[in-house]
């Protein structure tokens, strides 16, 4: 399974990685610049990616984890998200009915939607997919100068992780990101510092499926009950229009009777 391996302590928030994703996949750079400064974390529906500053002169990239388990896929009624074997999360826009259940589960809130479009659709980071088809690294991971950004297996990235760490131990905090936590994910970080300004929790976190897959379960016998009550309910509202209707109309041939007779 293919993964990304995220060295904070070469990060030098440079955004060419950002610029890379941009270009690759043809969105407007000037919008995505503009999304920078007035989105929450700088993601958007034209930011796919972007660099957050997580303590003094410590920077990380932030996208799509890819997660082992997502909780994007595992809430998604329709099948419009799937997880690849080789480890990329994507989305299929054929299938999507734009409940937007794949935001709300998110863990990191990473899929953002087009709202400024007539007929939106959600969008994230895929891996580069069609790049990964032709053997290719994704281009955030290609652009990088500093080597911030490893591209591999994932065991391979483990391995290199945990290589860097016990090779320079009072550079890195003991702890991979993405390693375990939400059941793991296939974009992982090795730092020297926090990482919760990006997300990650601060306590080990069990995967979301196990949450959220329940609910989704239930989501088509609730909706039918939610239906059965509103047609139920309009029956009612018809039936009382109806009677009251009726009811009028027997008065007013009633009263018409009476006048007759007083004449």
């Amino acid at each position: 399974m293919h993964g990304i391996l995220v060295d904070v302590t070469r990060c030098k928030a440079c955004e060419k990685c950002v610029l890379a994703c941009v270009e690759h996949r043809q969105l407007d750079r000037w919008q995505a610049e503009t999304d920078r400064a007035t989105t929450r974390d700088g993601l958007s529906a034209r930011r796919l990616s972007t660099i957050l500053k997580v303590d003094d002169g410590r920077f990380a990239r932030k996208s799509c984890m890819h997660c082992l388990e997502p909780s994007c896929v595992s809430a998604c009624l329709v099948g419009g998200l799937s997880k690849l074997p080789d480890g990329p999360v994507i989305y299929d826009a054929d299938k999507c009915i734009g409940c937007r259940y794949c935001m709300l589960s998110c863990p990191f809130h990473i899929p953002r939607y087009e709202w400024d479009k007539t007929v939106p659709y959600v969008v994230k980071c895929d891996m580069c997919v069609d790049r990964l088809a032709q053997n290719k690294q994704p281009a955030c991971v290609e652009a990088c100068p500093e080597g911030a950004l490893v591209f591999g297996e994932r065991d391979q990235l483990l391995r290199e992780a945990r290589s860097r760490m016990k090779s320079h131990p009072d550079q890195y905090i003991d702890h991979i990101w993405g390693e375990e936590e939400f059941g793991g994910t296939s974009v992982m970080y090795i730092s020297d510092v926090d990482l919760a300004a990006i997300g990650w929790p601060e306590v080990d976190a069990a995967s979301i499926p196990s949450l959220t897959e329940p609910l989704v379960h239930k989501t088509p016998f609730i909706g039918f009950g939610v239906a059965v009550g509103l047609l139920g309910l309009n029956w009612i509202i018809k039936r009382r229009n109806l009677l009251s209707r009726e009811n009028g109309l027997a008065e007013t041939t009633a009263r018409g009777a009476e006048e007759d007779g007083n004449e």
